[in-house]
């Protein structure tokens, strides 16, 4: 079978999909090593926080054996003078990472938030040891708290305008996504068939999911233009303006692009929601905002209508923990909307929750969400891991307390240098922008082509050429794995390439291969006039 014919049966698949299959061709070249920069897994671990979780949980299961059941059945740790004793766990300690931060995360907490150390240490230990059942089930209340505050440092540069948000504590950002999906049409905020706005290029999920039976949504696309930074167009932004539109979802910073909005784009959706769109349900997914210095998140500039999907797992490393949050305006548009739809609609929705409160109408969509996530009936059970929201609350605090930004400058530093030695190696310059996270980059291989090599070249290329054709190549005949950019609404025969995931020596040869790919292209061309 020619390759051509071959490569027609998986261009219907998801990008991440087909990378499975380029990853299976990769490996099969034997002794040359697979590259794979397909996937955004973060290759470095936060240690810090961890050795911190790693001594806490240490000092947790000190306080449950202080006062046994059995000789191995240990007991809920004692509020009284428990922060005294965990002071005295770390004394001697300072010079250990891990007790040096419990006791300036302690400090913190008690001088800057003015939180009572004991009921601090309480929640942090039974929560650590995972005795109960998430209570409250939203998120722990300490914990929501310390997270708050650290979204307040991160995405909304200072205190949250108008009040605060509720905290929804996930299994990561993935899950935050089917909630919310789930909730907006459970609560018929969205119906089937409604239109809804994706700025695009955007994280393929984001695409697929609505074309689901389940949504069958009718998707218009907010195009970032490649030649501007990949910033949004005000004709494009000016779309939103249709009354039709529902939601508005977008990654910020971009997936793939891995650019922030500029700040005026921010004013314009902004401006938009409290003139003509006062309904609009905006999405954000700021997983990427951290990466970006100074970045602010739509839910700064537009509170009311924003709902905010945070996940620790990129900039801490820790994908596998599945560390979310899912925020929502205390004063929130939603909440209004559910209050004024059509009568019956209200009295499915007092129906559907009546198990679970005894005011049904007056349930924020944040709780109604917790309680969808388990399908209602299991409300009583819902919630995120509380070890979980210990390691949440440990990273935030690393974050809080470092009022110098090393670490940023750290995590910032990885992704840049190999972002450099990507471009270098290609042999192309490299793109400028102080609202490029660099966690992944867009190459769009036809327009390197018409630059290297003329505009015939460049043209010949697409027609001749499945768009998946180039990573197809890559992994076949150099070993390399990278995601097909059309499958983010990107450019057709555009690759995207994870900074994150690779050592950066493998950058050096990514780059190499793009390169050298594209001159093997350029041969058959000449070949074939």
């Amino acid at each position: 079978m020619q390759r051509s014919a071959r490569e027609k049966k998986y261009l219907a698949l998801s990008p991440f999909e087909l990378k499975d299959k380029l990853i299976s061709m990769a490996t099969d070249r034997g002794a040359k090593m697979m590259l794979n920069a397909g996937r955004g897994n973060p290759n470095w671990v936060t240690i810090t926080p961890r050795r911190a979780f790693a001594d806490f949980m240490h000092f947790a299961l000190q306080e449950s054996e202080s006062n046994p059941h059995r000789r191995r059945l240990g007991n809920v740790p004692v509020k009284k003078g428990i922060a005294k004793r965990l002071r005295e766990f770390i004394k001697g300690k300072e010079d250990q990472a891990g007790p040096k931060f419990i006791g300036i995360a302690l400090d913190y907490v008690v001088n800057e938030m003015k939180i009572d150390a004991d009921s601090f240490v309480l929640e942090m230990c039974d929560a650590i040891l995972g005795d109960h059942y998430p209570t409250p089930d939203r998120m722990l209340s300490i914990s929501e708290q310390i997270v708050h505050k650290y979204l307040e440092q991160e995405m909304f540069k200072g205190k949250v305008p108008g009040g605060k948000f509720d905290l929804f504590a996930t299994e990561g950002g993935t899950a935050a996504m089917d909630y919310i999906f789930n909730s907006l049409m459970e609560n018929h905020l969205t119906h089937k068939g409604d239109k809804i706005a994706l700025g695009t290029p955007i994280f393929t999920p984001y695409i697929e999911i609505p074309r689901l039976n389940d949504y069958k949504f009718v998707e218009i696309n907010i195009l970032q233009d490649e030649n501007n930074d990949w910033q949004y167009p005000d004709a494009e932004l000016k779309k939103l303006e249709d009354p039709k539109i529902k939601a508005f979802f977008l990654v910020h910073p971009s997936n793939p692009s891995s650019v922030a909005m500029h700040q005026k784009s921010l004013n314009k959706v902004a401006q938009l929601v409290k003139t003509k769109r006062k309904d609009l349900i905006l999405l954000t997914d700021d997983v990427y905002g951290t990466f970006v210095n100074e970045f602010k998140s739509l839910a700064a500039i537009a509170p009311l209508n924003t709902i905010l999907v945070y996940s620790f797992s990129k900039y801490f490393g820790a994908t596998g923990w599945r560390l979310g949050v899912i925020g929502l305006h205390e004063n929130n548009v939603f909440d209004k909307m559910i209050k004024k739809l059509p009568l019956k609609f209200r009295k499915e929705l007092n129906k559907r929750y009546s198990t679970v409160v005894t005011v049904p109408e007056n349930m924020k969509l944040i709780d109604r969400m917790v309680a969808d996530s388990r399908s209602v009936a299991l409300h009583h059970t819902s919630g995120l891991s509380t070890p979980q929201q210990v390691l949440m609350v440990f990273f935030s605090l690393y974050c809080l307390t470092d009022k110098k930004g090393a670490y940023k400058e750290e995590a910032q530093s990885i992704v840049y240098e190999r972002f450099e030695t990507l471009y270098k190696n290609i042999g192309i310059p490299c793109p400028r922008h102080p609202l490029d996270a660099h966690y992944y980059t867009m190459v769009d291989v036809p327009k390197l082509a018409k630059q290297r090599y003329g505009d015939e070249f460049a043209k010949w290329l697409v027609k001749n050429h499945e768009p998946i054709d180039y990573v197809w190549r890559l992994a076949d005949e150099y070993g390399v794995v990278l995601m097909d950019g059309g499958g983010f609404d990107a450019p057709n025969m555009s690759v995207r390439v994870s900074l994150a995931n690779l050592q950066l020596e493998a950058y050096a040869k990514i780059g190499k291969a793009i390169s050298e790919l594209l001159e093997k292209y350029n041969q058959e061309f000449k070949a074939g006039r």
